[in-house]
């Protein structure tokens, strides 16, 4: 079921617009996306460097500052201790550059997902300390794990702990015993951080930290160095693109093409992105799954190497490898969600929260199965699978749903859980898998009305109110994504009047069509020609679609939710129209 709503919300959009100089288009766009006050007006339309915030409003910041000078002035062996997704990767790679740049006795470790499980564990403490380091940096972790923190504590250790994930609930107070025992502890989410970004994510601290430590020791360009990996992590980790994050991820696309990794550079060759105008598309849907294959199949030191070795020869043999191992992934998910939904068709259709056991998925994609799934459904979803000692899974959640606070309620039968409010990692006995099925549900307060697919367009705007002028003014908008989503808009009443089919898979559908009097020949769809064929069959019946092929008079009307966009073919520049989604009328 889809529900399309206009996205209604409250603002003085003559005075925008008047003392911006913008269009009502645009100001009504940014008041959609609460963007109201004319500093953060003027922030989000001119997005500079020099409007970030200062690492030192972070809680601890200051002391983690010291205690690395300190360590790196007494030749004190520190190592970094990460995480093996796309903001882990880049968390360690930047803090790793620095600090060896500046002179510290540096090295580096990211856990193995099905080895070492997720974060630092005693056993990377233990070793730690038997080859003589000193000091522990986490990254993108450490902030649930208490047990590595107490031993290391108990033998001498230094413990930094740089993390943004949330907080368990009844440990977010002053008596955390992990804020006690630690060194020093940056979190944005700790009760006594006021530093105004809660959604940074981890490459975004790492950033700060080497940002601070480069200025202090006289490196040049210390407010851009590493920007482009900043927005890596903050596409991939699905933080909102708002504020201080849409600083990086503008300031970071900027710089990525002139990049001086030769790892990067080598990559984005390679998957053909060098001559493109890169986005946060190609960033998230191109280059982010490549980089995490290493860490679902593999180890995720091998794409960390990829960013630190200059050896040209080993670069390339990464870069392929990680493609390949991509490639991999990609039919390895295709099966596990068909498998999935066949799991769901047969038995918990019914379900508001979506909880299913395919023991033969591997663990490390169990987490895009169940985006797919949530996308499919619209409901939360998770999927569990077998691990070498246990049941692991992860989730993804709907807005309406907060998939953290849930598991949390679910704690006594879980081994381990950690994440946030749209996903999250847990562990658990298999004897528990249908208690925390019923559990979930039993608890949930979902409505027919939560789990109905919403689509939000920011107004209806009739096609003949599009031209080259309005786009090139809606895309300063740009970067989209999590918290600043496309522009969508909404016509209704549309005559198609003929059916192109193009693309060597006929998945492109480019329609001509009649609206309001004017006749539009660039409204695409991407959809297979045998989807649409379904849906035109059951609204209209059988003769349509030849009509329709054959640009013959027929009765085929549709509402579409779209969004415009400037295609340049041969030198010339057409305003065209890409539908998100449709309903015959």
């Amino acid at each position: 079921m889809e529900k399309w709503y206009i996205r209604n919300k409250k603002g003085n959009i003559e005075k925008i617009s008047n003392e911006f100089k913008i269009s009502k288009i645009l100001a009504k766009l940014l008041i959609n996306r609460d963007i109201t006050d004319n500093d953060n007006i003027y922030k989000f339309l001119y997005p500079k460097i020099e409007s970030q915030y200062d690492g030192e409003l972070m809680n601890d910041f200051s002391t983690a500052i010291n205690l690395i000078k300190s360590k790196i002035s007494q030749r004190k062996k520190i190592r970094i201790i990460g995480d093996y997704d796309v903001d882990g990767i880049t968390s360690v790679y930047i803090l790793y550059d620095c600090l060896k740049k500046i002179g510290a006795d540096i090295d580096y470790y990211i856990p193995h997902r099905i080895n070492d499980g997720y974060g630092i564990n005693k056993t990377i403490v233990l070793e730690a300390k038997a080859q003589g380091i000193d000091t522990i940096i986490t990254c993108d972790n450490g902030i649930s794990q208490l047990e590595p923190l107490e031993i290391a504590k108990n033998m001498g250790m230094t413990y930094i702990i740089t993390d943004h994930h949330d907080i368990a609930i009844d440990n977010n107070n002053i008596d955390n015993p992990i804020f006690k025992l630690a060194d020093a502890v940056i979190n944005p989410h700790k009760y006594s951080c006021k530093y105004p970004n809660k959604n940074i994510c981890g490459a975004g601290i790492a950033y700060k930290i080497a940002r601070n430590l480069q200025k202090t020791y006289s490196i040049a360009n210390y407010n851009t160095n590493y920007l482009e990996f900043v927005a890596l992590a903050t596409v991939c980790d699905v933080v909102d693109l708002r504020d201080e994050n849409r600083i990086f991820v503008v300031e970071g696309l900027n710089k990525i093409k002139t990049t001086e990794n030769v790892g990067l550079k080598t990559l984005l060759r390679k998957t053909g992105l060098m001559d493109k105008n890169i986005t946060t598309y190609h960033i998230g849907f191109i280059i982010g799954p490549i980089l995490n294959a290493s860490g679902r199949l593999e180890s995720a030191l091998l794409a960390l190497e990829l960013f630190v070795t200059n050896e040209i020869d080993r670069i390339d043999e990464i870069s392929d490898k990680l493609i390949v191992l991509n490639q991999e992934r990609k039919d390895m998910t295709e099966i596990g969600v068909n498998s999935v939904i066949k799991i769901i068709e047969e038995n918990f259709l019914n379900d508001n929260v979506l909880v299913v056991y395919e023991p033969t998925i591997h663990e490390s994609i169990a987490g895009i199965i169940a985006g797919r799934v949530k996308e499919k459904y619209n409901k939360p979803t998770i999927v569990l699978t077998k691990s070498k000692n246990n049941i692991k899974g992860s989730a993804r959640s709907i807005d309406e749903y907060h998939m953290y606070n849930e598991l949390y309620k679910c704690k006594e039968i879980l081994l381990n859980f950690g994440g946030h409010p749209m996903a999250a990692g847990l562990s658990l006995e298999k004897s528990n898998i249908d208690n925390l099925r019923h559990k979930l549900n039993n608890l949930s307060k979902l409505t027919k009305e939560n789990i109905a697919n919403k689509i939000y367009i920011d107004m209806p705007l009739p096609l003949s109110s599009v031209d080259e002028k309005l786009i090139q003014e809606i895309n300063i908008l740009n970067p989209f994504g999590t918290g600043n989503p496309k522009p969508l808009f909404g016509a209704k009443n549309i005559n198609i009047l003929k059916l192109n089919v193009l693309g060597k898979n006929d998945n492109v559908l480019k329609f001509v069509v009649e609206h309001k009097g004017k006749i539009y020949n660039n409204i695409i769809l991407f959809q297979s020609l045998n989807e649409f064929s379904n849906s035109l069959k059951l609204f209209y019946g059988d003769n349509n679609l030849e009509e329709l092929l054959l640009g013959k008079e027929n009765s085929s009307k549709i509402d579409i939710i779209y969004y415009p966009e400037l295609n340049v073919y041969n030198g010339i520049t057409q305003v065209q129209f890409i539908i998100k989604n449709y309903r015959f009328i």
